[in-house]
C-alpha cells in the first residue's frame, strides 16, 4: 500500500466527521490531486473534491482536512464564484437534509459548528437563511447569519410555519 494512500486512510479513519450513526460507514474521497503533509497533519484534496460518509457530503474545488493524532478536527472547503463549496448532512432532529453553500465552509468537528463565509446560504427543512456569513451550530440547532462587511450581502431568511 502506498504511503499516500495509507496516510489518507489514517487521517480519515480517526473519529468520524459525520453523525454517530454514520461512523461505521466507509469514507469516500474523490479529487483530481491529493497532497498529504504528514508533519502538519493536513491533507488537501484539489479539483472537484468530494468527501462522503453516510449522509454527510462535502464538495468543493479544494478541501483540507486537519487532524491531530486520532481524529479529524477541522475541515475547510473552498469553492469558487461559479461553483461554491457545498455541504449536506442529515440531522436527527430534522425531517430533511441540511444543505449549505458558500465560497468557504469551515467545519469544526468537535464543536459541531459549520461556518459559511461569502455568499452563505443554508436550507434547514423548509426554512432558508442567507447572508455574508452564517454559523450553523449542529448540536444546539442554532443558526446565526449576518451581512457581509461591505454590506452587499444582507442577512435574509424565509421561514415556513
Amino acid at each position: 500500500m502506498s504511503k499516500v494512500l495509507l496516510m489518507c486512510l489514517l487521517v480519515l479513519s480517526g473519529h468520524t466527521i459525520a453523525l454517530v450513526i454514520d461512523s461505521s460507514k466507509p469514507i469516500k474521497v474523490s479529487a483530481s490531486m491529493v497532497v498529504i503533509d504528514e508533519k502538519k497533519k493536513i491533507s488537501t484534496y484539489v479539483g472537484k473534491a468530494s468527501i462522503t460518509q453516510g449522509f454527510l457530503m462535502l464538495r468543493a474545488e479544494i478541501i483540507q482536512l486537519f487532524s491531530n493524532q486520532q481524529e479529524v478536527i477541522k475541515i475547510i472547503a473552498k469553492g469558487t464564484h461559479k461553483q461554491p463549496a457545498h455541504y449536506q448532512q442529515n440531522q436527527p432532529n430534522q425531517s430533511r437534509f441540511i444543505e449549505a453553500q458558500a465560497l468557504n465552509i469551515t467545519y469544526l468537528t468537535k464543536q459541531e459548528l459549520v461556518h459559511l463565509k461569502g455568499k452563505a446560504h443554508l436550507v434547514q427543512g423548509f426554512d432558508s437563511f442567507s447572508g455574508g456569513t452564517l454559523d450553523y451550530d449542529i448540536k444546539n440547532d442554532k443558526i446565526i447569519t449576518s451581512m457581509s462587511k461591505d454590506g452587499t450581502q444582507r442577512a435574509r431568511f424565509k421561514i415556513k410555519l
